[in-house]
């Protein structure tokens, strides 16, 4: 080999050989920085990839649960429609529907009543403790300045 390839080690002299000998290091830059936009942009479309993936599954489960939601809904019909049906061997089938049709209107307007309840304890939407506390701490603050 030619003593031009080799490095000359002397005294003082680093004797790392990450750097190649010969190749300027605004060439070296635009190297690393045109790899590290290789790397960023490899990352992005792996990234990409994976929350395309996942968009699926989650589009494929918010599916299934509203299929479960409507299954749900004409199995409580279905409930609903044997309990008019077992009424109706010992009472007129009007009758027995009348009855169920009562007590569901009562279940309703119990649960309609005590969602008022919450709602009308939850207002007003603004959350006063905070609103109490944060100009406690003003007048705090104030009164500190003025002393």
């Amino acid at each position: 080999m030619s003593s031009s390839t080799q490095p000359r080690h002397g005294p003082g002299q680093p004797t790392s050989q990450a750097e190649p000998v010969g190749e300027p290091v605004g060439e070296l830059v635009q190297r690393a920085s045109q790899q590290l936009t290789e790397l960023v942009r490899g990352e992005l479309r792996l990234a990409q990839a994976e929350m395309k993936q996942k968009g699926k599954r989650y589009g494929k489960g918010g599916g299934l649960f509203g299929g479960a939601g409507l299954v749900g809904f004409l199995m409580l019909q279905a409930a609903v429609a044997t309990a008019i049906a077992a009424l109706a061997v010992a009472l007129p089938v009007w009758a027995a529907a009348l009855i169920v049709t009562m007590v569901l209107g009562v279940s309703a307007a119990v649960m309609a009543i005590s969602g008022k309840k919450q709602v009308d304890q939850a207002a007003p939407p603004t959350p006063e403790q905070t609103v109490e506390n944060v100009k406690a701490d003003v007048a705090e603050i104030k009164e500190s300045v003025h002393r």
